[in-house]
């Protein structure tokens, strides 16, 4: 967000050579995320099929997550430190190599929570390199008249993998097993390294920050936190998506639960896939629109928006009204995270993106994990028996929603919901965060361009 907005009616005669280099890159993260979501949603179904329990779903869940958001500041450090495009392929190499260990444990029946957990660790680790390092290349490799529109073409991808993924992974296991999701996602991650080794990324030009920031990579890693601390509208930012990311924390395990208590494992993949839709929708909006005029105040609706559409998929439990809803949730969602990319890369120098994205990563996906642990004990023990038959809230919120199996999750639902609107309502009427677009200077001015040296597809 700045007050020199991006050029809406700039001349555009075709893309830089930056430019085609980002267009390959995304495809090929396109076809590693498809798998990647095929994979995590296939694994939620076999896990909780396994153990008919939220609380062991949300304990990979939280397995995957926990080492990420650990080595993620150091990670970012060292990816400013790094060529961005090895850091991406040791990224989706590495993994790989926890897809690879599921595929070995399936073909020799030895797959169980306990070493699916470890898979996911792995997987996880290396992870932590991937979103500091695409999101330090798009700094380098797209002007930034194009960082809305750009950040809405990732989004688009995300769209895309949770579009296709889920309803492959329903209809996989359904019909083959989970051992056919392994073996699709390890064909996805390989194209994606494919395409990083035929292209090249221009190198950033150092600035007073980064020269700042320059010195071991734990003075590295600490600059981050020291650079976002300095700019509090930045860091409001940043801490009112750690909100809505824990509210995510909560919805992600209790979806499927939700779900299968409604319909089967292929009907829940095609209810995901046709919700997914919405998301696909709204990412072809942002990449073609770039973005709100006013980007806060965008992103503050959006969030609120989406706190209505979480209280309103627990009122019925119908699976035609959840899709519904959440089609039209999802369409909020990616000009909120390209709104929001849009602000991060044209606030922060190129030659701090990296350690930047990583701070950004380990505080707004920090407290994700204390929603991992809690979910599963508050459902399971808490809100399932209060909206039991015969439970605490049966003959008053009971009358509303109705009572039974699954009837808990939509009560968790319903508070998450009010909770991210009562965030989204405090996060407007904090100063700094309202009025950061005037008062954070942009870090990349409006005719900047990337430089092509040393870049090559």
């Amino acid at each position: 967000m700045s007050t020199n907005e991006e050029s809406r009616t700039a001349k555009v005669t075709g893309p830089g050579p930056n430019m085609r280099t980002f267009f390959v890159v995304w495809a090929g993260q396109l076809v590693s995320l498809i798998g990647t979501n095929l994979t995590g949603f296939g694994l939620s179904i076999y896990v909780f099929q396994q153990t008919g329990s939220v609380t062991q779903l949300a304990t990979v869940m939280l397995a995957s997550q926990l080492p990420q958001i650990l080595i993620t500041p150091f990670a970012g450090a060292l990816v400013d430190r790094w060529d961005r495009r090895k850091a991406m392929i040791l990224a989706d190499a590495g993994a790989g190599i926890g897809t690879i260990v599921l595929v070995a444990l399936y073909v020799t029946g030895s797959l169980a929570l306990w070493n699916i957990t470890i898979a996911v660790a792995i997987s996880g680790l290396f992870q932590a390199f991937q979103w500091p390092a695409y999101q330090a290349a798009m700094a380098v490799l797209v002007p930034k008249e194009q960082f809305g529109r750009a950040s809405g073409l990732v989004q688009m991808a995300e769209a895309i993998g949770q579009l296709g993924g889920p309803i492959l992974a329903g209809f996989a296991i359904a019909f083959a097993g989970i051992g056919v999701v392994f073996a699709i996602d390890v064909v996805t991650f390989s194209v994606a390294i494919v395409t990083l080794l035929v292209v090249r990324f221009p190198k950033p030009k150092e600035s007073q920050a980064g020269a700042e920031g320059a010195g071991s990579l734990w003075h590295e890693t600490k600059y981050g936190f020291k650079y976002l601390a300095a700019r509090h509208g930045l860091m409001a930012l940043l801490l009112y998506f750690a909100v809505i990311n824990v509210a995510f924390g909560f919805v992600g395990p209790l979806f499927i639960p939700l779900g299968l208590s409604l319909t089967s494992e292929a009907g829940l993949g095609t209810a995901f896939t046709v919700a997914s839709l919405g998301m696909l929708i709204g990412s072809i909006i942002a990449s073609a629109w770039g973005g709100p005029k006013k980007r806060v105040l965008g992103l503050v609706i959006g969030g609120a928006f989406l706190g209505v559409v979480f209280a309103a998929v627990g009122f019925k439990a119908s699976v035609l009204w959840i899709t519904g809803v959440m089609f039209v949730g999802m369409l909020s969602v990616p000009i909120v995270n390209a709104t929001s990319q849009a602000i991060w890369l044209a606030k922060v120098e190129a030659d701090l993106q990296g350690r930047v994205s990583a701070v950004r990563r380990f505080i707004a996906q920090g407290a994700v994990p204390i929603a991992y642990v809690l979910v599963g004990p508050l459902s399971d023990r808490v809100f399932e028996p209060l909206m039991a038959e015969d439970g605490g809230l049966a003959d008053s919120v009971g009358e509303i929603i109705g009572t039974g199996f699954g009837r808990g999750y939509g009560l968790f639902f319903i508070v998450i919901g009010f909770f991210v609107v009562i965030a989204s309502v405090v996060a407007w009427m904090y100063p700094p965060l309202r009025h950061l677009e005037r008062d954070v200077p942009d870090a990349v001015q409006g005719s900047e361009s990337p430089s092509t040296e040393d870049s090559e597809v």
